[in-house]
């Protein structure tokens, strides 16, 4: 199963759902018809809290997508490309292909997020107002005010100072402005979401034996982002090793290249081994047309394996990362998101080389000018949903 289904795109952002929105999303529907709406307004229709539930759903989702877009939109704004959007079980991840370059850019694309969010739930509690006082019934005013109360409880919650949070981001970007260091910035935000992680799953252990089993959710939304922001220190360590690396200096020069004509049934069979690259690029005769993941070239199922081509399955050039040999390596770390996982370098016009995780796994163990090169091996078949972060730059 392919991790997202993809939605198209509004205002130029590429929009997927992951296969477990629909968890959260039956959650949402089936907790108020057939518990909370009854409970606080009995007297109605079963079809009637059942249309109620589902529209509250759709319509969080929704509140969801528009917190993400502000992030991207704002994002792009300030110079950073934007990957794209998946909703998920726990929210959304807007996947950023670059680090805002200065704080001020951090703090604008943190803060608006929450900002959109705390605005839905003025407007839904002013249509809640309103259904009231037209007379349009008890239960559509209970969902807009449900909504209102949920937008505004995001909005809090993410304004919490600890990364992977939108919180975090502000706080980094204070940090960042105040010592005129972004990994010390990074390494204490991410301090502060270990400590708010752990916090989570104490106080996630305590309800689930004191008050009820709602408490297990508290303690896996803390193990969520007490590894997200693990990750982040981790990374930002990363970076910081990375620093005075030159991505000409890491990048393997021969890149992996296969033929936009070939079938994934042949590519898997005749490209793909254990420990081959993780990605390839794709093209036709002398024109490039993009990059394939071998993660990708999996998910397609097995009955069109024989006829697709990976023209059909590659990710166009224009949308690939890509990177020059004078910059910094450590600038590359967040275009590396997605399944591909290939940074291509160009020279000019002229393909020179690429980047994966592996070559920053080794230039991490150097100091100095060092060529590099290797394959990278290729991920499992894997359907892991992205991280519960709102927004982050990084892998997706």
């Amino acid at each position: 199963m392919r991790a997202t289904v993809p939605l198209g795109r509004i205002a130029g952002v590429r929009v997927g759902l992951h296969w477990s929105v629909a968890g959260i999303m039956l959650l949402v529907a089936v907790g108020l018809a057939a518990y909370q709406l009854p409970a606080v307004f009995p007297g109605h229709s079963a079809p009637g809290y059942a249309l109620s539930g589902v529209l509250a759903a759709v319509l969080l989702m929704l509140s969801l997508l528009g917190h993400e877009l502000a992030h991207a939109i704002v994002a792009r704004r300030n110079g950073v490309r934007v990957a794209g959007i998946t909703l998920w079980l726990l929210g959304g991840v807007a996947r950023l292909q670059d680090e805002a370059r200065t704080p001020g850019a951090e703090f604008r694309i943190a803060v608006v997020g929450p900002a959109v969010s705390a605005l839905l739930g003025v407007v839904f509690g002013g249509a809640a107002w309103a259904a009231i006082q037209v007379g349009a019934g008890r239960l559509a005013a209970a969902v807009l005010l449900y909504l209102a109360v949920l937008n505004v409880a995001l909005a809090v919650f993410n304004l919490v100072p600890a990364a992977p949070l939108d919180g975090g981001r502000v706080l980094r970007a204070g940090l960042w402005r105040w010592t005129r260091d972004r990994t010390t910035a990074s390494v204490w935000s991410a301090r502060a979401g270990q400590g708010l992680g752990g916090l989570l799953v104490a106080a996630g252990v305590v309800r689930a034996f004191t008050s009820g089993v709602d408490g297990v959710w508290w303690v896996l939304i803390g193990m969520f982002v007490l590894t997200i922001a693990g990750g982040e220190q981790r990374q930002a360590r990363l970076g910081e090793k990375l620093a005075g690396i030159r991505v000409a200096e890491a990048m393997d020069r021969d890149v992996p290249t296969v033929d936009a004509g070939l079938t994934v049934d042949r590519f898997l069979r005749e490209r793909v081994f254990e420990r081959g690259p993780a990605s390839f690029a794709v093209s036709n005769g002398n024109e490039l047309l993009g990059v394939v993941g071998v993660r990708r070239a999996r998910a397609v199922p097995q009955r069109a394996r024989s006829t697709t081509t990976l023209a059909r399955i590659a990710t166009p050039l224009p949308e690939v990362g890509t990177a020059a040999p004078d910059e910094p390596l450590s600038a590359v770390m967040p275009r590396l998101a997605g399944a591909d996982e290939r940074v291509l370098v160009f020279d000019g016009a002229v393909l020179a080389g690429s980047i994966t995780p592996a070559e920053l796994d080794r230039a991490a163990g150097f100091t100095g000018p060092q060529a590099t090169s290797g394959p990278s091996t290729p991920p499992p078949e894997d359907d892991r949903p992205p991280p519960p972060d709102w927004w982050y730059p990084g892998r997706g």
